[in-house]
């Protein structure tokens, strides 16, 4: 039995419940299993985690990114998290690495049929485009992006040749398993900016963190975004304390942390072994996961 790709697709829309709902029965509509959602009032924004065969995964996202197309309009659109489209970045999932090609392969599928049959202008990223991520894209909103393919600095991969006045375009990638954390604080925007900086790797900081600092005005709060591309070269536990760290040296406070959607085993129980000091603690001191392997 071939093992499920994964998908975490993220739209624009994190407030209207209605349309959450839709996007999920989209997502649904296509054979794939929807694990989990998160939607973010401040964000914006509602992430999906869904898997399935790569033909599934493939119907189900056409479906998603349809209902986006439909339902969301990025001209009224405000939220925190950057964003070019109604259906936002779409990337495929390996989840053992030695099916990165197969997550390659449904997300070019998807990334043709998007272009062809939704008539939305679709840009490459990751293992499809390597050196390109969603923040090569982002670099001024969609407006930005919008200037930069009038320009011909970029062309679309797929689809139309200009963005979707309404939707935008679609961001479609084959990427590793990644880790969507955010750590949420008491203070300033300013010091949310900098300990974003602090901690990101192109300033410096954790190898294979992405970062930006945020305000949650509907929390009274500012977050540290973050996302985690390789949790073994860079563990939870050690970001966590650096913030924590960067925060009190600028009168901030670390209220909580959240994920968003799933995460691999290994990463939280790489933080269990470190919060309880146990020597040589992994995957196989774990009940659960020793008798999966039976």
């Amino acid at each position: 039995m071939r093992r499920p790709l994964e998908s975490v697709p993220n739209f624009s829309e994190g407030r209207d419940r209605a349309t959450i709902d839709a996007l999920a029965a989209a997502l649904r509509s296509g054979g794939a299993r929807l694990l989990d959602v998160h939607a973010d009032e401040d964000h914006n924004r509602s992430v999906f985690t869904l898997v399935g065969s790569g033909d599934e995964l493939v119907e189900s996202l056409l479906a998603g990114i349809a209902c986006a197309r439909e339902r969301i309009d990025l001209r009224e659109h405000q939220g925190a998290h950057p964003r070019v489209g109604a259906a936002d970045v779409v990337p495929v999932v390996p989840l053992v690495p030695e099916d990165m090609g197969r997550a390659r392969e449904a997300a070019l599928v998807l990334a043709e049929r998007v272009g062809v049959e939704l008539g939305l202008p679709v840009f490459l990223y990751g293992e499809l485009a390597p050196g390109r991520g969603p923040a090569f894209f982002r670099s001024g909103g969609v407006e930005g992006l919008a200037s930069r393919v009038e320009a011909g600095e970029l062309a679309p991969d797929f689809g139309p040749i200009e963005l979707d006045e309404r939707a935008g375009g679609v961001l479609v990638g084959a990427r590793r398993p990644l880790i969507a954390f955010n750590v949420n604080l008491r203070g300033s925007l300013d010091a949310a900016r900098e300990i974003a900086s602090a901690v990101r790797e192109r300033d410096g900081g954790f190898w294979g963190v992405r970062a930006l600092g945020l305000d949650l005005p509907s929390a009274g709060l500012v977050q540290v975004s973050m996302n985690v591309e390789d949790y073994e070269a860079a563990e939870l536990h050690e970001i966590v304390a650096r913030i924590t760290a960067e925060a009190a040296a600028r009168r901030a406070e670390v209220v909580g942390s959240e994920l968003v959607g799933l995460m691999p085993a290994g990463a939280a129980l790489a933080a269990a072994g470190s919060a309880l000091r146990i020597e040589g603690f992994d995957a196989s001191r774990v009940l659960e996961l020793r008798l999966l392997e039976e």
